[in-house]
Formats: structure tokens, C-alpha cells, sequence
């Protein structure tokens, strides 16, 4: 699954780990990412949207 929000562009964050002595190490932070019937341009399609953009109501969910 793609790993980007079609809806607001959010996408994966790089950073490190940080242990107790630390010694750093890269890591990855993923968005929530559902996929969900919505309904765009008044049809509905299937697409990629983070649950920000599900919770604040920027997606019509179809039923």
C-alpha cells in the first residue's frame, strides 16, 4: 500500500533513534494510512487517505 496521503500529501518521516548512551540509528515514522470507498468528483473510488483527514471530515466516506 502506498505509504502517502492522497488527500493532503503526508507521507513518511526520517529520524533517528536516540538510545539511553546515544548512539543514533536511522528510523521511520509511517502515517496511518486507511483505504477507503470516497466519494471524489461525485463518484466513488477507492483512495489512500491518512485517518487526520478521515477524522476532520476533508473525505466524504460512500456507503
Amino acid at each position: 500500500m502506498a505509504c502517502v496521503c492522497e488527500i493532503c500529501a503526508k507521507g513518511k518521516q526520517s529520524g533517528m533513534n536516540v538510545s539511553h548512551s546515544h548512539l543514533k540509528t536511522k528510523r521511520v515514522w509511517k502515517p496511518n494510512i486507511q483505504r477507503v470507498r470516497a466519494v471524489v468528483d461525485g463518484e466513488v473510488k477507492r483512495v489512500n487517505v491518512c485517518t487526520r483527514c478521515l477524522r476532520s471530515g476533508k473525505v466524504q466516506r460512500a456507503l
